[in-house]
């Protein structure tokens, strides 16, 4: 029987990475604590040490994200409104076709 694929959210993944950076404990033993495997530690422990640097220097960028984000929220809702279309008046006395 094939198991199913665990999926782990980013701070889970974060807490684990920092705990094997701490090294209290073994890469062995987070991994039987856990039950994860090693070489999937190995690489959440690698990218926080490649990309941690990313979390400081793009607060900048991460409101720019959160911004765009919401007008797209905006435009959804309401950018999809059509005006409505306002024709001239015909003048006193006078009928317009618009056939």
């Amino acid at each position: 029987m094939v198991k199913k694929r665990r999926r782990h959210s980013e701070a889970y993944k974060f807490r684990i990475a920092l705990e094997a950076l701490e090294g209290s404990k073994t890469i062995s033993q987070l991994s039987s604590e856990h039950e994860i495997h090693p070489n999937m530690i190995r690489a959440w422990k690698r990218q926080l040490l490649e990309d941690g640097h990313r979390v400081f220097a793009s607060n900048g960028e991460r409101k720019h994200r959160e911004q765009e984000a919401q007008e797209a929220e905006f435009y959804a809702q309401f950018g999809c409104l059509k005006p409505e279309l306002h024709l001239p008046k015909p003048p006193l006395g006078e009928s317009l076709n618009y056939d």
